[in-house]
């Protein structure tokens, strides 16, 4: 299990996008600046959606641009359609994020649509995206449960990932988004999907609502998976799982990994700073265990 691990910052998207106030374009560029040079060299940075749904995503193309600078890392970007692919290839996108649900529950909740339509809208995008040498990733919501519709039989998540895969998509995120997982549900449902999809071509995207991420990224580890979406300081939650908090927080991840020999590439103390940064902009202290830790950890020593 020594195999190096990427890890994909999701912070700057997934986990202000669901925090409950906007945050300046200057301050998500920052953000991104700071996540890059802590050794974070894929970062999700915005979302191409109505700024009337997510207001926090407001003005994604201008953070987009905004980061282009930065040439040794790769900037993600989500589309939900060919509107949005039109915007984020005009602000200079090089990689899309195309997303669907395991759950018609949340299909409908999310995106007011059930997952076969959800399917429909994106192909165009992912026909176009081909023609313009555009890499897709493709993304699953609710592959370990739903608020809606419950237990998700890890056959639903393999056949739709078998359907993203065979669209295009170079690779399939794997959400817990209401982190209502545990090790060996983790471990069938990735088994069940790499039936369909290569291991090596699998991301694990597992929200920590119930304290079981990291134990459950340890399980897909276990099944080869080296590729995990975190999200520094565990911002954000899902707004149609009430009690559901953010992404796993990415200190904690790298605290984990770092601990058991596998190399992450990132740099705690100025991914600490970038959380702390951003945590001060909203208001709230860092979800992280890790961060957490640490922070007490300076303030003793500063006393």
């Amino acid at each position: 299990m020594s195999d190096p691990v990427r890890i994909i910052e999701m912070g700057p998207r997934d986990g202000l996008q669901n925090e409950k106030i906007p945050v300046s374009v200057e301050a998500r560029i920052a953000f991104v600046e700071a996540l890059v040079g802590a050794g974070l060299k894929t970062v999700e940075v915005g979302a191409f959606v109505s700024p009337k749904a997510i207001p926090q995503m407001a003005s994604s193309d201008a953070v987009l641009r905004g980061v282009a600078h930065m040439t040794d890392a790769e900037f993600h970007v989500l589309v939900p359609n060919e509107k949005g692919y039109d915007a984020a290839r005009a602000a200079g996108a090089k990689v899309v994020s195309v997303f669907a649900a395991a759950s018609e529950g949340f299909s409908r909740a999310n995106i007011n649509c059930t997952v076969a339509e959800s399917i429909e809208r994106f192909k165009p995008v992912m026909e176009r995206a081909k023609a313009d040498g555009i890499r897709v990733r493709g993304y699953i919501s609710c592959v370990l449960g739903c608020p809606f519709d419950g237990e998700i039989k890890p056959k639903a998540v393999a056949d739709l990932a078998k359907t993203l895969w065979d669209l295009g998509c170079y690779e399939i995120s794997l959400g817990d988004t209401i982190g209502v997982g545990t090790p060996d549900k983790a471990k069938q449902m990735l088994r069940a999907v790499s039936a369909n999809v290569p291991a090596a071509k699998l991301a694990m995207h597992f929200h920590d609502t119930y304290g079981q991420a990291l134990a459950n990224l340890y399980a897909g580890l276990e099944e080869g998976v080296r590729v995990i979406d975190a999200a520094a300081g565990g911002l954000g939650g899902c707004p149609y799982a009430p009690g559901a908090t953010g992404n796993v927080a990415t200190e904690d991840v790298v605290y984990m990994l770092e601990g058991m020999g596998i190399s992450t590439g990132v740099d705690m103390e100025k991914l600490l700073a970038a959380t702390n940064e951003m945590s001060g902009v909203l208001g709230k202290p860092p979800v992280s265990r890790v961060a957490s830790a640490l922070n007490a950890k300076r303030k003793r020593a500063a006393s």
